[in-house]
């Protein structure tokens, strides 16, 4: 009895502890987010205040220990803690912080194959991760701004229950129609050749193909020289489909009607084109065994002669300058599509930033991000503070002057990516040129380059747009295995493993895994996208 009594007591004292520190928090929480946040200039709030962010880390640098992020501390009054696991671990700890409930007051830079679109509409209905709009009309001018001007972004980012649960990345500039690195000639090869025009027909470039295969351009009298080189196809394909008339390898729309291009007549047609490329070794006989550092190693031996980068030189090692010298891809027609046509991105990367509902003080977060939607917000965010950099030439005419960079890096984007986390991640922000940066002459040939070769050619394939639960569900079931035998037998296509004469064993597999439904489910989500 005794004994009973004394388990009893312990059992009421530790209740009664628990439940001391539950209020204790709860005390403090409420404590912290009645902070005064201030709507207009820095601070953003007169008492400081620390929150949690988690973020992929691209291992340049702790996050603490970058100018940008501890100068934007001071200006704000607002700290945080970091916690930001290497880009390739951040979805196996972003989804585990959320199974925990650990997960920290802002998620920042995840990018939407991260915090993906599925994960928005699910946390979002389960009240983790916070509906935005409000806050946005009362604290983020800039967003506010953003998205008035813009509809096409706030339909974009609004998910089927009316609510925005994630900000995003809006690009403006040179690259932002860029729907992937571009594909781009060797320069040198070109001259060495006396090449005057670039193939406009997938006939002309398989002619430059088996020139570059058979006349030694590199000039080191070996036949060593790769006509057109890629890791899978991932990087070039997008460029060679719209030869055929395809946006995209899966879901993409015309006129309004959705398919699923990987059954058309005009896919089998790009296969054909690619395995004759194959059989010739004019693509690289190791294109689906190789990575992409052993890409680049060819490239630096000038050993290729059309390849995918998102420039150039980061294949073949060159200086911007010389890097000027090799053209971009320009898009092409076939005997089955005589317009030429490209992927266009549609300049906005969702889920760079979500507030969760263990945050405190969202207001106060929101108008943290506000500031990188404006271009002064931006331009920092990019370049970090004055006397990294770069530094004022003339303050009051607005104009900057770029410094050296110290040694021990290898380029200034490497610097950079110690700077700022605006640094091979999506981060929230509206990008664009910056203003008082006067335009190298690289920067000048890229804006030419696209101008010419991606802007009158480029359609967004397909929205960004949500689907329900109910759809995201039955749209996974499907992917699952039909994206696996799509990949599986692109590649069995291409190197002749499966021969083309099994094409239409190949489309009824795809039929008997549901592709119909999964077509409609695409097409409901764009109707509605289409009517919002």
């Amino acid at each position: 009895m005794k004994k009973l009594l004394i388990l009893l007591l312990t059992t009421i004292l530790i209740l009664s502890a628990c439940s001391s520190k539950e209020d204790v928090s709860k005390e403090d929480k409420s404590s912290s987010a009645k902070v005064e946040v201030n709507k207009e200039g820095f601070p953003i709030v007169d008492k400081e205040i620390e929150l949690t962010l988690m973020a992929p880390g691209t291992g340049l640098a702790e996050w603490k220990d970058m100018p940008t992020l501890q100068e934007y501390a001071k200006m704000t009054n607002i700290n945080f803690e970091y916690t930001t696991p290497p880009l390739s671990d951040f979805q196996t700890k972003l989804n585990l912080a959320f199974a925990s409930g650990d997960i920290a007051d802002i998620i920042y830079g995840a990018g939407t194959d991260n915090l993906t679109p599925a994960m928005e509409v699910d946390y979002g209905k389960q009240g983790v991760l916070l509906p935005l709009e409000d806050l946005i009309d009362n604290y983020a001018p800039n967003i506010k701004k953003m998205l008035e001007e813009n509809p096409d972004i706030k339909k974009s980012i609004t998910t089927v229950d009316g609510h925005i649960y994630s900000l995003p990345t809006v690009s403006n500039g040179p690259t932002s129609s860029w729907y992937r690195g571009p594909l781009w000639y060797n320069g040198q090869w070109l001259n060495e050749l006396g090449v005057k025009e670039l193939p406009k027909t997938t006939d002309e470039l398989y002619e430059l193909l088996k020139r570059f295969k058979t006349e030694d351009p590199n000039g080191n009298g070996k036949a060593d020289e790769i006509p057109l080189v890629d890791v899978k196809m991932d990087s070039s394909r997008a460029w060679l489909l719209g030869a055929f008339g395809l946006k995209e390898w899966g879901i993409d729309e015309v006129n309004g009607k959705v398919r699923y291009t990987p059954t058309s007549e005009n896919y089998k047609e790009y296969l054909t084109f690619m395995n004759k490329l194959y059989e010739e070794k004019l693509l690289d006989p190791e294109t689906f065994s190789q990575s992409d550092e052993q890409k680049k190693a060819k490239g630096q031996e000038n050993r290729v002669g059309l390849f995918p980068d998102y420039y150039s030189f980061f294949t073949t090692g060159e200086t911007e300058e010389a890097s000027m010298n090799n053209p971009m891809f320009l898009p092409l027609t076939s005997s089955v599509s005589d317009k030429a046509v490209i992927p266009r991105s549609p300049a906005i990367s969702r889920g760079t930033f979500a507030i969760t509902s263990n945050n405190p003080n969202p207001e106060a977060s929101i108008r943290w991000v506000d500031y990188f939607y404006s271009k002064e917000g931006y331009a920092f965010l990019n370049m970090g503070p004055e006397g990294h950099l770069w530094e004022w030439a003339d303050k009051e005419g607005g104009k900057r002057v770029k410094l050296d960079v110290p040694e021990g890096f290898k380029s200034a984007e490497d610097y950079r990516g110690t700077l700022t986390p605006d640094y091979g991640i999506a981060t929230p922000s509206l990008s664009g040129p910056i203003e008082g940066n006067e335009p190298t002459n690289f920067d000048k040939f890229i804006a030419a380059e696209t101008n010419e070769k991606i802007e009158p050619f480029a359609k967004v394939p397909y929205p960004l747009v949500y689907l329900t639960s109910e759809e995201q569900q039955q749209a996974n079931t499907i992917e699952v295995d039909l994206e696996s035998y799509v990949k599986q037998m692109e590649a069995k296509f291409i190197t002749g493993v499966e021969p083309l004469s099994n094409w239409d064993k190949y489309v009824k597999t795809i039929e008997n895994m549901n592709i119909d439904q999964y077509v409609q489910i695409y097409q409901d989500a764009y109707d509605r996208w289409a009517d919002s």
